[in-house]
This record gives structure tokens, C-alpha cells and sequence, in this order.
């Protein structure tokens, strides 16, 4: 149940290996077409323009957009990943293209979703059903929600996987890595292989929804209980590897929470920052996909429901362990503990805490000073995001500096960061040092 709710288009999604790379194929000839036009209006005004400006126009930014969109699938989710905080991170126009995929989600039409359910459920499966709505309550990039209430009155959420996306996975990851290549916004020399074969091994994990099934009955056993959540339960009798049934539960979006008091911001992020602190810390489980849809408010206002356990994955004792080093160091202001647990986690390389140490430290420095402070720390103030950008640019200018940290840490690492942006979103003012302490102080000695 994930990205944002569907505005009512559809379009059939490209099923076949052949139908997906000619999606491909077309957006490069768009691009190329983009580039020669353009190309030359700058020399007929006198100017020589450079490839990567040709390339990354308004056009064929929409382009690369709009093809990714229908490809959906892993062409699509594999670019929303690129980052959660692309507008303080990624060029403009890469960031451009993120939020065209955040927003743009169409559906299946009512046949090509026919065909999908009659394939895993028999020809016959409405007769299980006395309601079935064929507009979905969401569409997102690997597939579509609907309400439904089967014939014995359970009220259901059903998640059908759009045809085609768990072939393509590969040869999408592989394609969409080639166009951020192409358009130079990716540096050439940087290996990404092993981001890749993580990334497709995750979404392939994203595309079997009985594992998603699974993932989600050990959340929700983790959470037994307790109040202040909600996990949705699965129905094993309707859900194969394309369909998932699970409780539909009622509520509204956490995006609501923004005209809210302030004391009711600030309660719901803490209640999700702590559930962020157990991830790491407790449970050995983390869901590492912090999508703001994941995310949502139960009727009474009290609880947080959560959705979508596709990227649940096991923190490993590596990942606990380099965030209790790297937070304690924080807790102590200690910067050189702090520059040595980066390293250790691989959040930076050796070169580069050696070779731009004075960058480092500024950044350092401006990080600590912000989450020192006593009382509650302004998610809502980033002021200090400037800095943190402008040193991190400073040192981007040396290539050997570029580096990227383990897989498994990059998705841990876009959980904790997504968090933080929403509660940046929602202006909520917590008292974080205080919870890290307490967690880090639960914790055994080790």
C-alpha cells in the first residue's frame, strides 16, 4: 500500500521482455531527438554547448520521467530510490525526474487487471467476493491496491503486482543504470555493480508478495500488543507471489498530521523515531523503505498504521554495531570517534578523512553542534543542511573521494534518513538526544 493515492488514470503496463525494451528504445531516440534540436538552438545563438547540458533540458527530463512511469516496475522503483532527499542532494534535474516518479502512478486498465487475478485466483474468483473495487485505492511502481470484502465479511486490502515487473527486474536495473549513465549523472568511473546486484535482489524480494506476507506477520508479532501500532494481517488463502490480501484498515494519510497541533506532531514522529531505534537496536528486522505512504493515521487519531513490508529486511550485527559506535562517539562529541566509526561503517573512505580532514571536521562540527543543544531538537530547522552541502560539495570536486558505502548500510542508512525528512515535513521538535541515550543505555555491554 504504497506511494501516493491513484488519481484515476490508467495505462497497460508493458509486460513482455520485447514490450519493456522497446520503452527503452524510445526514450533513447526522444533523448537523442531532444539533444539534436537543442543542440542546435544553442549553436544558432553562437553558444557551444556541452553534452550534459543537452541531455538534462526540461524536455528530456520529462521524458526520462514519464517513460519511466509506464515502464513501473523496477525502471521506476529503482529511480525513486535514488534518494529521499533529492532536493538537498541530487543535481536539479535529477531531482526533477525523482519527484515526476513519486507523482506519477498509473493503474492497470480493468482488463489487464482481469487477467492478472484470473491467473492466480481461476477464472471464477469474483464469486468469492461480494464487493471488489476495480479502481485501486493506490497505485505505486510495482503494483495496485484495492478494496475488497469477500462473501464471509472479511474487509480486505488486495496488492496486485503488475504483469511482467518481476522478469524485467535485471534488465531494468541494468537499463536504468545505462541512462544515468548516459546522462551524466553518475560518474563514470564509480563502481556501482555491487548497488546494483543489491538493488536487484531487493526488489526481486519486493516482488514476492508471500515473502512480503511473511515479513509482515513477524512485524506485526514484534508489535503484538501494543497500542500505539497498527500491522495490518494477511490473509494466506487469497495471497499468491503476484497478489497479496491482507486487513484493510482505516485511516488517513500521515500527511494530514501537518495542520495538526504541534504536541500531535511531535508525539506521532517520536512514536515512529522510537520504532526506528528498536529496528536497529531490538528487533534485528527493519523496514527500510521510509516512503511517506508507507504511513498512516487510524481513524481515532491515536495510532500509527503501518504498510508495506516489501523492503523488510534482517539488520545485521555489522549495521547495530556501526550505529552504536557512530551514535555513542556523538553522544561523547567526540569528533575523531565520530570520523573513525564513519569509516568503519564505510560511510567514508580513508582518502577522504585523510585528504579533506578540515571539510570533515566543519561538517562534523556543525552536526554535532545542532544535536547537542539541550531540549528539543527543530526537525523543522535546516539551516545547518547548507554547510553539511556545501563542505560535502567541496569535497565531491576530488573523484577519489567519491564513495559508496555498503549496500545494506545505504538501505539502513535511506530508513533513518527518510524518517528524518518526514519529521522535518511535519516541523516536529523532539528531544532526540535524550531517546538515543536511553536506547543506547538499554542496550547490554558490548
Amino acid at each position: 500500500m504504497s506511494d501516493k493515492d491513484n488519481d484515476g488514470g490508467s495505462r497497460a503496463v508493458p509486460g513482455s521482455r520485447s514490450a519493456r525494451l522497446g520503452q527503452f528504445g524510445r526514450l533513447a531516440g526522444g533523448l537523442a531527438g531532444g539533444v539534436m534540436a537543442e543542440g542546435a538552438r544553442r549553436l544558432a545563438e553562437g553558444k557551444r554547448p556541452r553534452l550534459n547540458e543537452l541531455l538534462l533540458t526540461p524536455g528530456n527530463v520529462g521524458r526520462v520521467a514519464d517513460r519511466l512511469s509506464e515502464l513501473r516496475g523496477a525502471a521506476m522503483k529503482l529511480g525513486q530510490m535514488v534518494s529521499m532527499d533529492a532536493g538537498d542532494v541530487l543535481p536539479p534535474e535529477l531531482a526533477q525526474i525523482m519527484a515526476r516518479l513519486r507523482e506519477n502512478a498509473h493503474s492497470m486498465p480493468p482488463k489487464q487487471l482481469e487477467a492478472v487475478l484470473a491467473k492466480d485466483w481461476g477464472i471464477g474468483w469474483r464469486r468469492e467476493f461480494k464487493y471488489f473495487n476495480p479502481r485501486p485505492l493506490a497505485a505505486a511502481s510495482i503494483g495496485q491496491v484495492h478494496r475488497a470484502k469477500t462473501r464471509d465479511g472479511r474487509d480486505l486490502a488486495i496488492k496486485v503486482q503488475y504483469p511482467g515487473v518481476r522478469e524485467s527486474i535485471d534488465a531494468d536495473v541494468d537499463n536504468v543504470a545505462t541512462l544515468l549513465r548516459v546522462s551524466g549523472l553518475l560518474p563514470k568511473h564509480m563502481d556501482i555493480a555491487p548497488l546494483l546486484a543489491e538493488a536487484k535482489q531487493q526488489l526481486h524480494e519486493e516482488a514476492d508478495y508471500q515473502r512480503e506476507a511473511r515479513q509482515m506477520q513477524a512485524y506485526g508479532e514484534l508489535l503484538a500488543g501494543e497500542s500505539e501500532y497498527i500491522v495490518p494481517g494477511f490473509h494466506a488463502d487469497l495471497t499468491t507471489t503476484n497478489v497479496l490480501a491482507m486487513d484493510f484498515v482505516p485511516g488517513r494519510s500521515i500527511d494530514t498530521l501537518e495542520h495538526e497541533p504541534q504536541e500531535v506532531r511531535d508525539a506521532m514522529m517520536e512514536r515512529l523515531i522510537a520504532l526506528v531505534l528498536r529496528e536497529l537496536f531490538d528487533f534485528g528486522l527493519m523496514q527500510t523503505d521510509p516512503n511517506f505512504a508507507n504511513y498512516r493515521i487510524s481513524e481515532d487519531g491515536e495510532k500509527l498504521v503501518l504498510l508495506d513490508f516489501g523492503a523488510a529486511r534482517e539488520v545485521s550485527p555489522h549495521i547495530t554495531m556501526s550505529y552504536r559506535r557512530l551514535l555513542a562517539a556523538g553522544l561523547a562529541e567526540d569528533h575523531e570517534a565520530i570520523a573513525e566509526a564513519a569509516i568503519a561503517a564505510g560511510f567514508l573512505s580513508r582518502h577522504t578523512a585523510d585528504a579533506h580532514r578540515a571539510n570533515l571536521d566543519r561538517i562534523i562540527a556543525v552536526i554535532v553542534e545542532e544535536l547537542g543543544k539541550p531540549g528539543d531538537f527543530d526537525f523543522g530547522d535546516r539551516s545547518f543542511v547548507k554547510t553539511v552541502r556545501e563542505e560535502g560539495m567541496a569535497i565531491a570536486q576530488d573523484k577519489a573521494a567519491w564513495h559508496l558505502p555498503p549496500a545494506e548500510m545505504l538501505f539502513a542508512q535511506r530508513k533513518i534518513s527518510g524518517t528524518a525528512l518526514l519529521a522535518a515535513r511535519m516541523k516536529a521538535k523532539i528531544d532526540i538526544r535524550t531517546m538515543v541515550e536511553a536506547k543506547l543505555a538499554s542496550l547490554p555491554s558490548g
